[in-house]
Parts: structure tokens; C-alpha cells; sequence
């Protein structure tokens, strides 16, 4: 598993779009948030698909990997993020 390229993240940009809109989150680099100054989520591709790696938040806890491949895991992926936002 690699950390995704920009080519990559051009099949994201629907879902980047949307994490763009919560100002909590600060995008450093294409494709990676930063929620108060610490890295909070980013994205992975393998051969099996997309995958945001995806961090505990302000309150700690563990990070989890999500798959992002379909309409589906984009949805999860934007609820546990709003979820984890102070």
C-alpha cells in the first residue's frame, strides 16, 4: 500500500471537495487534513483500492483505515470524520 498520488486523488476530488467545506480541517498537501495542528487524515491506494487512513481526533483514541473506493465508504468516511471534529 502506498500513500496516494496526485493521479490518485483526481478519483477523490468529489470527497476532497466535501472535506474542504469543514473548516475545522486543514489540507497541507492535496489529500492530507490536519485538525489542530496535528495530522488527522490521508489516503493510501493499493491494488485493491482507495483507503483513507483516518485519526483519533482531539479526544485521542485509535486511528482506523476506511475504504473509499465506492460512493459508500466516501459517505462513512465523511460521517466518522464530522463525528471526531470538536
Amino acid at each position: 500500500m502506498r500513500h496516494a498520488r496526485d493521479e490518485d486523488l483526481d478519483r477523490l476530488e468529489d470527497l476532497l471537495a466535501q472535506l474542504r467545506t469543514l473548516p475545522e480541517l486543514k489540507e497541507k498537501k492535496r489529500g492530507v487534513f490536519y485538525l489542530k495542528g496535528r495530522a488527522f487524515l490521508h489516503f493510501h491506494q493499493d491494488p485493491t483500492g482507495m483507503f483513507a487512513d483516518l485519526g483519533g481526533g482531539p479526544q485521542g483514541g485509535p486511528s482506523e483505515r476506511l475504504d473509499v473506493t465506492d460512493a459508500a465508504g466516501k459517505a462513512e468516511l465523511v460521517q466518522r470524520v464530522r463525528t471526531r471534529l470538536p
